[in-house]
């Protein structure tokens, strides 16, 4: 029976085993054999005396287990060496100075790598494992790191460790899918001291950055450089949605003629309100703020000193000052309610004859709607009450991140309805037509990896008015050999981005108050 509840006991000889207040307690003493000395290896056997060691183990049948074990201090009799004495240490039961099993210390390390902290010292108290967080995290910190290596095609991409102002950078082996390394910051010199520290690198996976393109020519120049497909196409989402940006008044159907209204609902989320016809004061409010900053900017001011004297926070003093695209950041500052999708309904409800908000509010709520009250609902319809007869659905106003999703989605993954409204909208604007034939090719470029024709694709991108699309193709012959290769070769960085979901999800376990090296510990050993 011990040994199968014991195992790790084997090397000593058990003397009692008992149960006392529900903590179970083995006195064990380790056998009379030679052992040899930890600085010159010759083995002794001469007892310089004996002492007791307390040592936790892992809990057995619910109940924390403690070893009383007797160990011998020895002489080493060799003249030359500087160790008079040494104590004894069972192979699979001790180690220096431990105050635990190697058993119970191998599952303090496992909770430690899991949990982390506080979460792992609840873990452990449920186990029967006395251990602080403390103590949980200097197990951590003190684990060795893994052994590196260099690999042949290496992935490199950037995650936040407080997003916005600090990140990092993680590297990646593409073939094995391991972690090989935590840099901190995303900066050049870093990437490039760690490339130049590790040889053999074939192939560099990375995304559009600049920086990360310089270290890899500094650090192996001999690598070649993939564009990864995946941020190519995310490039080109950001230069359709600013073309469709640009082309808002199509997206909005002519109104329909009716001979009388007494009344229009309020439209959709605009640039103007619905009801004065004058702009919204969002969109006035962010207009003043990007002339006033631009205005500062051009007399010299740093960020912090628009951001002091505007009132604004430096984030958003620097978003106003970096802006390059203006109707964009209108768009970002317009408001949508949950209710904006069901407006139209309710509408026709209310020509029916349906006025009660509560049953509209169950109706609509049936069909999907997120509220739980019915608030919302008679806010909408409160105006509405003060008038008679039945009022028209305003024109539909569609809104340019939803176009630009049906611009770069599959059309076969369409709704039926959506392929209408999408096709109603490329009707009215050309130019959004010509920028979905231009989606439509770069996907067939990357689903068959079709580089091959990328420079007859710029070339058409470029003869039509498309300036989003133009910056997009110019950025594309600036970093033209590694789009090249990521259009042509099978690497990307799928396996990048999969680590840096995980780095995500371990920094919001510790509630985003771990430092960069007990992250790095973490990442680099799970």
């Amino acid at each position: 029976m011990l040994d199968i509840v014991f195992p790790h006991l084997e090397k000593v000889r058990v003397q009692h085993v008992r149960v006392e207040d529900g903590l179970v307690r083995v006195e064990a003493r380790t056998r009379d054999s030679a052992l040899p000395c930890p600085d010159c290896g010759v083995s002794s056997a001469r007892v310089h005396s004996w002492y007791q060691r307390c040592l936790a183990d892992a809990a057995v049948g619910g109940r924390p287990v403690v070893i009383d074990l007797s160990v011998r201090r020895l002489f080493c009799d060799v003249t030359g060496c500087p160790r008079r004495t040494f104590a004894e240490q069972v192979e699979g039961l001790t180690f220096r100075y431990g105050r635990r099993t190697v058993v119970l210390m191998a599952l303090v390390e496992a909770i430690a790598l899991a949990l982390a902290g506080r979460a792992g010292a609840r873990l452990a108290a449920v186990l029967h494992i006395v251990v602080s967080r403390m103590t949980l995290l200097n197990v951590l910190m003190t684990l060795p790191d893994p052994c590196p290596r260099s690999p042949r095609v290496l992935g490199v991409d950037d995650f936040a460790t407080r997003r916005g102002r600090r990140y990092g950078t993680v590297l990646v082996d593409i073939e094995s899918h391991d972690v090989l390394d935590l840099l901190p910051g995303r900066e050049k010199e870093p990437v490039a001291v760690w490339l130049a520290g590790h040889p053999g690198i074939e192939v560099i996976c990375r995304d559009r950055a600049g920086a990360y393109a310089e270290a890899a020519r500094a650090g192996a120049p001999d690598a070649l450089q993939v564009a990864d497909r995946w941020h190519l196409w995310d490039n080109l989402a950001t230069a359709v949605e600013r073309t469709v940006i640009a082309h808002r008044p199509c997206l909005q159907a002519p109104e329909p003629s009716a001979p009388s209204a007494r009344r229009l609902a309020p439209a959709p989320p605009s640039t103007l309100n619905p009801d004065t016809g004058i702009e919204k004061w969002l969109v006035t409010r962010t207009r003043e703020r990007h002339e006033a900053v631009q205005r500062l900017l051009a007399k010299g001011w740093s960020i912090s000193a628009i951001g002091r004297e505007l009132g604004l926070a430096r984030h958003t003093a620097e978003r106003y000052a970096h802006c390059e695209n203006l109707d964009g950041l209108i768009d970002g500052a317009l408001r949508t309610t949950r209710l904006d999708d069901y407006k139209p309904y309710l509408i026709r409800r209310w020509n029916e004859g349906c006025t009660d908000a509560a049953r509209l509010f169950r109706e609509i709520q049936a069909q999907g709607y997120p509220g739980r009250t019915p608030q919302a609902v008679r806010r909408y319809l409160r105006p509405l009450r003060t008038g008679l007869g039945s009022i028209r659905s305003p024109a539909p106003v569609l809104k340019p991140q939803q176009v630009t999703n049906w611009i770069m989605w599959n059309p076969q993954h369409l709704r039926t309805d959506e392929e209408q409204q999408l096709g109603e909208v490329l009707a009215r604007c050309p130019e959004l037509t010509a920028a979905r034939s231009h989606v439509h090719a770069f996907a067939h470029m990357i689903c068959n990896l079709g580089g091959d024709s990328l420079p007859a694709w710029t070339d058409a991108v470029h003869a039509d008015d498309l300036p989003a699309l133009h910056a997009f193709a110019d950025g594309l012959q600036r970093d033209h050999r590694a789009v090249i290769a990521g259009l042509t070769l099978p690497w990307s960085s799928g396996p990048v981005e999969g680590h840096v979901n995980r780095i995500k999800m371990l920094k919001r376990q510790m509630y985003g108050r771990a430092g960069f090296a007990l992250l790095r510990k973490r990442v680099l050993l799970t």
